[in-house]
């Protein structure tokens, strides 16, 4: 017969496992956004919204613009005013992005929703993390770190499955109002089983170095996004690095001279931060340089449907679902998963760059388990050596540092690959090219990140106050809260 104290505890235990799940949840679907509009393009282009080349580029970047340049400010908010409720605000305004979005008579609008769709993102990604972070056991931190990096990294398969199903059977209106119930569904499952955790007066909301930041982010993003199509030596694309390098520099002198910054630029003092931060961002410029030509690949060269191109990327997930449950027990040693997981992902995008029309699909799918086990071994690692840089109470302001850097590294991915596709007359050797440079690149990465996550002093000493605020230990800094 069970005990009184296991009776006790079940439900408790219960809880948590629920908690974690709809957090997971929030993230997958925030994370599917992402890629799902990429294909609905063909509806878009003929449906009755009539947007131009410039619009519909504008309809898919919306909301990866305004999700990373918010990330990091929001995560703050969170932090400071309760990560709680700044979830439930930002599905809320998930919802409502995607309503303006299903009503939409035109691209304005259109464009419009999914940007606020996009700052709902901004808010629900840092505030998972944070809370999962919180509320964890130090034992089990790195396995909740692993379940978040699973879910964002299974929400691009889930938009590329969720647009191809669309974009084949139902009107590209269904993407968006099927995320209206959704959203509602998932903040009545936070209500019901997330714990509020405690604010953290000590994080800084900055509004001057909040708007500098998110300024620089939005005008490098704006830049690496248009870059295809006007050209990197373009006027327009050099004065857009022009205005972001100076606002990034305009924070950081400011974040200096500040009192209580929104962070402090010297926390990258850290070689791990550094190291992390790299690996998160070459990680994502992989796995998106693949989505880009993945679609493409099974409609135009294999003649795929838009279902079942969206459905033949299955195998990408079986290492991200499997691996981090080995992977977590070697959490204490992140060096060789970090280095292994991106050497995997390099290799594997070097593989998929020989496959071409006549190219069987089990083999390429051979080289997606690759890149798979990469990521699965890779990434929780990555997201937790970010979070793990920063103290605690500022666990949501980390997971927006590292959602930034997977955010960038997607959009450098898309648009490197996309330039290397335009410079070649044929799909399938533009795509071998392209995957080529990616592939190359993800491994020089995988180089340097490993060297970042070698043994010793990770942080000066100014870096580790600054990191620290002066109180490291999480008992320190709760009793500092009481007195």
């Amino acid at each position: 017969m069970p005990s009184p104290a296991r009776n006790r505890t079940e439900p408790l235990k219960q809880l948590k496992r629920s908690a974690e799940l709809t957090l997971c949840a929030c993230v997958l679907v925030a994370q599917s956004m992402v890629a799902a509009i990429n294909l609905l393009i063909p509806q878009l282009t003929s449906s009755s919204v009539h947007p131009s080349s410039s619009e519909l580029l504008w309809t898919v970047d919306a909301y990866v613009i305004v999700f990373a340049g918010l990330l990091i400010p929001a995560g703050a908010v969170g932090d400071r005013y309760g990560r709680k409720g700044a979830l439930l605000c930002g599905l809320g305004l998930f919802a409502a992005g995607a309503t303006v979005s299903a009503l939409a008579t035109g691209p304005v609008p259109l464009i419009a929703g999914r940007g606020v769709s996009g700052a709902g993102a901004a808010l629900i990604m840092p505030a998972t993390m944070s809370i999962l972070v919180r509320t964890a056991t130090p034992e089990h931190r790195p396995r909740a770190v692993a379940s978040w990096a699973l879910a964002a990294g299974l929400g691009g398969f889930a938009g590329n499955a969720v647009g191809g199903l669309i974009g084949q059977y139902l009107p590209w209106r269904a993407l968006f109002w099927v995320m209206v119930p959704l959203a509602a569904l998932l903040a009545l499952a936070v209500v019901r089983t997330t714990p509020r955790t405690e604010k953290s007066v000590g994080a800084a909301i900055d509004p001057l170095g909040a708007t500098l930041l998110t300024g620089g982010l939005v005008a490098v993003l704006f830049g690496i996004i248009e870059s295809p199509a006007h050209g990197w030596t373009s006027a327009r694309i050099g004065i857009a690095f022009g205005v972001g390098a100076a606002l990034v520099a305009a924070f950081v002198g400011h974040a200096l001279r500040s009192r209580s910054p929104l962070f402090d630029p010297r926390v990258f003092g850290s070689r791990r931060l550094r190291a992390a931060t790299l690996g998160t961002a070459a990680s994502f410029f992989g796995l998106f340089s693949l989505f880009y030509v993945n679609s493409q690949y099974l409609q135009y060269v294999k003649g795929y449907g838009a279902a079942r191109a969206g459905l033949a990327i299955v195998p990408l997930t079986v290492g991200m679902i499997l691996v981090p449950r080995f992977a977590a027990r070697w959490s204490k040693r992140p060096r060789p998963l970090v280095g292994g997981g991106l050497l995997l992902i390099g290799l594997g995008l070097l593989g998929a760059s020989t496959a071409h029309e006549g190219t069987p699909y089990a083999a390429y799918a051979c080289w997606l388990l690759v890149i798979s086990a990469g990521t699965g071994l890779s990434m929780p690692a990555l997201a937790l050596g970010v979070v793990s840089s920063l103290p605690p109470h500022q666990a949501g302001l980390g997971s927006g540092l590292g959602t930034s850097a997977r955010e960038v590294g997607a959009a450098l991915g898309v648009a490197v690959t996309g330039t290397v596709l335009a410079s070649h007359p044929g799909f399938t050797s533009g795509m071998e090219a392209a995957l080529r440079v990616v592939g190359l690149t993800v491994v020089a990465a995988a180089a340097l990140v490993t060297l970042g996550y070698r043994t010793g002093r990770t942080a000066p000493p100014a870096a580790d106050r600054a990191a620290a605020g002066g109180a490291v230990d999480e008992r320190a800094y709760g009793q500092s809260r009481t007195r």
